[in-house]
């Protein structure tokens, strides 16, 4: 009686290589099978860790989520902070930023094309995802409003602006931005039209919270 074969044994890695290895995986399936489609055997397998491993690191498959948003979160503030310090980070250098970072990632196109359970494929906003993604969104707003909030203190305080609501106007920047970022790459439009969303994303923002050019 001939007798199955064994599943050859994930290799072992050092904690920190497994738990990025994991992650690395996990935005992979996550984008291309959507979420709920996406097992932690699938990730394991992908990831060449043990299935273990992943509870190990993150507990479950929403953590392992939400983890995923947090780091999309901070992709999109470095990619508008640079370094360069709030006080001098203009608003309209940041939203330029941003809609560079999105125009570079395509993940409002790859959201056309494979309809709308895909991980990392919405906006700041989130107008397309699916609902079992709402872990990923969440995450990756909470850290994006704390730095938006961060960023008004230093540019409205520099200017002597002090009669705006800090905390709500950088939850609406984030939806205002957000609402923008789909307009431009969510619908189809064409380079120009992106470019006009954005010239009009400045200056609505900047109006809004009372930034002074």
């Amino acid at each position: 009686m001939a007798t199955k074969a064994a599943e050859p044994r994930a290799r072992r890695y050092d904690p920190a290589e497994t738990r990025q290895r994991v992650l690395e995986a996990a935005n992979m399936l996550f984008s291309t099978k959507g979420f709920v489609s996406t097992g932690t055997a699938d990730i394991a397998r992908a990831a060449d860790v043990s299935e273990g491993s992943i509870f190990y690191h993150f507990g479950s498959k929403k953590n392992l989520l939400i983890e995923l948003g947090r780091q999309y979160g901070e992709n999109m503030i470095a990619a508008m902070d640079r370094g360069e310090g709030l006080a001098a980070l203009t608003i309209e250098t940041t939203i330029e930023r941003c809609f560079d970072y999105c125009a570079t990632h395509k993940q409002w196109e790859a959201i056309n094309q494979g309809g709308t359970d895909r991980i990392g494929g919405s906006s700041p906003g989130g107008h397309f995802h699916d609902p079992e993604a709402e872990p990923f969104y969440r995450s990756s707003r909470e850290v994006v409003v704390a730095w938006t909030e961060a960023h008004m203190r230093a540019q409205l305080g520099a200017q002597g602006v002090t009669d705006v609501n800090i905390p709500v106007a950088a939850s609406f920047v984030y939806a205002a931005v957000g609402d923008a970022l789909d307009r431009a790459f969510g619908s189809g439009a064409t380079p120009e039209e992106r470019e006009a969303i954005k010239a009009e994303t400045i200056r609505f923002v900047s109006a809004a919270c009372g930034y002074r050019s």
